[in-house]
């Protein structure tokens, strides 16, 4: 079996680990985390646009077979779904979540032993679903869980808006990213998530994510336990924006990395302002993203 042993341990017996831990619990009191930039103090003052104080607030933790095939093998992804998200897509099926606030606050050490009780499930993997927003809880937790015992991979997965700076601040800690890319043109994006910046911020993000972990690599049983896997939703009536954005990840990522190209549009959120997203995916719109992914040479469909 190949060697996957997850980047972290090493990070936190070199102490690496800690200095980012360090690192990421002072820029909380001038908040420059995300790409919102709302410098607010997290320790004290109102919350920015993520809604999230210091301490991370959490909707689920449990083992989750719905996710890509390299991260459920068997026992399944052990996901954990943190509430509040700094996009705000306003067709986000997971409105509840992400914008109604559904969770539960938690600490740092309950943080960890949550990922510990998801590898003592058997789950392949940490899977922190909508990190961006709570990454310095996040290592916090982390180096609690390592020192318990923790050692299965660690997967972030993100909606693409990230900072590159916090990114940076990742190498050596993540060992398997998973972002969306939603959209590459701005005006989408600025109607849709108050973003107009998502498309080059987002950019950035998965090319810092690829140079750190590289292509997805897999053991022998085909579980993912390093590298990039990028996913894109397609949406009604954007069948072009999904060939810009297929044609990103050809070109200026790699013909070779995995992508999941997703049917599942439905309507949900609010969507008053973006009325022609309010109808269904239609199978032909997912079909031609697919087809012209395979014509412009991406070879790992998922």
């Amino acid at each position: 079996m190949k060697y996957t042993r997850p980047s972290y341990i090493r990070a936190f017996k070199e102490g690496t680990l800690r200095e980012s831990r360090i690192f990421m619990q002072s820029a909380l009191h001038d908040c420059t985390l995300c790409p919102r930039k709302c410098k607010v103090d997290r320790y004290t003052a109102p919350k920015g646009e993520c809604r999230t104080g210091l301490q991370a607030v959490v909707s689920s933790a449990a083992p989750h077979f719905g996710e890509e095939a390299p991260l459920v093998g068997q026992q399944g992804s052990g996901t954990i779904f943190f509430t509040h998200c700094n996009l705000h897509c306003n067709f986000c099926q997971n409105f509840d979540i992400s914008h109604e606030g559904i969770g539960e606050t938690v600490s740092d050490e309950q943080l960890a032993h949550l990922m510990l009780y998801l590898q003592q499930r058997g789950c392949h993997n940490i899977n922190l679903v909508t990190p961006s927003h709570v990454v310095p809880q996040i290592i916090s937790a982390l180096e609690l869980a390592v020192e318990a015992g923790l050692c299965i991979p660690l997967v972030y997965n993100t909606s693409g808006y990230d900072e590159v700076k916090t990114l940076e601040k990742l190498e050596g800690i993540v060992d398997i990213y998973m972002p969306d890319l939603k959209f590459l043109d701005r005006h989408i994006a600025s109607r849709t998530c108050r973003a107009g910046d998502y498309p080059a911020i987002a950019r950035k993000a998965i090319l810092e994510m690829y140079r750190q972990v590289g292509h997805l690599q897999r053991d022998d049983r085909g579980i993912a336990f390093r590298g990039l896997l990028v996913r894109h939703l397609v949406m009604p009536g954007y069948t072009e924006d999904s060939k810009e954005v297929l044609s990103f990840i050809a070109e200026e990522v790699s013909p070779e990395t995995y992508v999941n190209i997703m049917p599942q549009y439905r309507p949900a959120g609010e969507l008053s302002n973006t009325t022609e997203l309010d109808r269904p995916l239609e199978y032909d719109e997912y079909t031609r993203a697919v087809e012209y992914a395979k014509e412009i040479g991406l070879t790992n469909l998922l």
